[in-house]
């Protein structure tokens, strides 16, 4: 007997019985489906942060009050921080010898953007800037132009778009030199940020910037701002060293208590997006563990079935000279062969809702090939590891006794 003949026989009780191979492989397909839609998801997340993150420059980092991501209630040290305030700035501004430039910026969200009859929904963000606002934080104009220091400083009502809130207000008008109205005061458009898209579903050009200085004297002061940072070509962490040095000094921080501030830079974005997909990562691999355990309990199980159903064909078969070998490849080609199928289907349907998970979140779609083959790789294990016992048991079966078998 060969293989080729162990694996017609293996796929002709496979056959005979769909509905019941069907059922007992679901528990692999759920492992496979869960452990490969989990990474294509992850890994789409990674890629769009890398891509996003790309265009912002390598020496730029961020001052906040608050961590970047928030995961559960901030500690009481946290929320009772003081806010970072324009002094802060004019601090590292002054003392600073390893910074190309300072940004301070200011924000508030949730509002609507009026221009004749056209208005926004309700959820711009708007922004409060300085002169260094574009260059620090990587946006480019491209329509008009920047406002300028003089018009920070005189507290004018200017104010540049980003590419949502100019398709909404100005489908068939050129933006440049009309007038908008947010909160019921006049700003004149004088330019049109270059748009970025979106990160992470969210879009980040549903967005206007007015200068600072108008900012404060519209909206008030009693909020933190967030300052960006350019450091020198190659001085990122000398530069991040002096500004921490720098704020402890400014806000009169204690020798030997923590930050009362968060310095975020790109690496520490991506290492947070790490922590929270390694969770998901865990939870992945823990249901998948669960179902191919499952999965596995189901196909020793109906491999038992199947020894008992076809005891009397095992022993017509060792009378005709087939050795404990050949029974024990033909049930374990079995076992083998059903994992198998469920593992295909598992590849099969968590390639199709990781694309259809990352066109709804629209991410780009990515498919790591190692979790296939470790998908593929478990099943067969899988089939391997829980189809031995049954396997054993039918080749270990006495001819005569089987024989007998009604």
């Amino acid at each position: 007997m060969n293989y080729d003949e162990e694996f017609k026989l293996a796929w002709q009780t496979v056959k005979s019985n769909k509905m019941r191979t069907f059922l007992t492989t679901l528990g692999i397909v759920i492992g496979v489906m869960s452990v490969i839609g989990m990474m294509s998801i992850i890994n789409a997340l990674e890629q769009h942060m890398i891509n996003a993150l790309s265009g912002v420059g390598g020496d730029i980092f961020w001052v906040q009050k608050y961590p970047a991501v928030r995961m559960g209630h901030l500690s009481k040290e946290i929320r009772m921080r003081k806010d970072l305030k324009f002094s802060d700035v004019e601090a590292i501004r002054d003392r600073a010898t390893k910074i190309r430039s300072v940004s301070a910026e200011i924000a508030t969200y949730g509002k609507q953007i009026k221009y004749q009859d056209n208005i926004t929904n309700p959820n711009i963000m708007l922004y409060g800037g300085d002169e260094y606002w574009a260059d620090v934080n990587g946006r480019y104009i491209s329509e008009g132009r920047f406002f300028t220091k003089e018009e920070i400083y005189r507290k004018e009502h200017v104010a540049l778009l980003g590419n949502d809130v100019t398709e909404k207000l100005f489908p068939f008008t050129y933006p440049v030199g009309e007038s908008i109205k947010i909160d019921g005061i006049r700003y004149n458009v004088i330019g049109l940020i270059e748009s970025q898209g979106e990160l992470l579903g969210n879009s980040r050009d549903n967005m206007v910037v007015i200068p600072f200085d108008t900012f404060t004297k519209n909206y008030g002061e009693m909020r933190s701002i967030n300052i960006a940072v350019k450091t020198l070509p190659d001085q990122m962490s000398q530069g991040m060293d002096q500004v921490t040095g720098i704020l402890r000094i400014a806000r009169k921080v204690p020798p030997g208590t923590p930050n009362d501030f968060e310095l975020i830079t790109q690496d520490s974005i991506m290492d947070t997006l790490k922590n929270l997909t390694g969770f998901v990562f865990i939870a992945a691999v823990v249901i998948c563990g669960i179902s191919l355990l499952v999965g596995g309990i189901g196909i020793m199980n109906i491999m038992l079935v199947s020894v008992t159903e076809r005891t009397r064909e095992i022993g017509i078969r060792k009378a005709v000279g087939a050795k404990k070998r050949h029974i024990l490849n033909q049930f374990l080609t079995e076992s083998i062969g059903i994992c198998l199928f469920g593992g295909l289907i598992g590849v099969l349907l968590g390639i199709i809702i990781g694309v259809l998970i990352a066109a709804a979140l629209k991410l780009p779609p990515t498919i790591p090939m190692w979790s296939v083959f470790l998908g593929v790789g478990f099943s067969l294990m899988i089939g391997l590891v829980f189809g031995v016992y049954p396997a054993m048991k039918a080749a270990r079966l006495d001819p005569i006794e089987a024989l007998r078998w009604e």
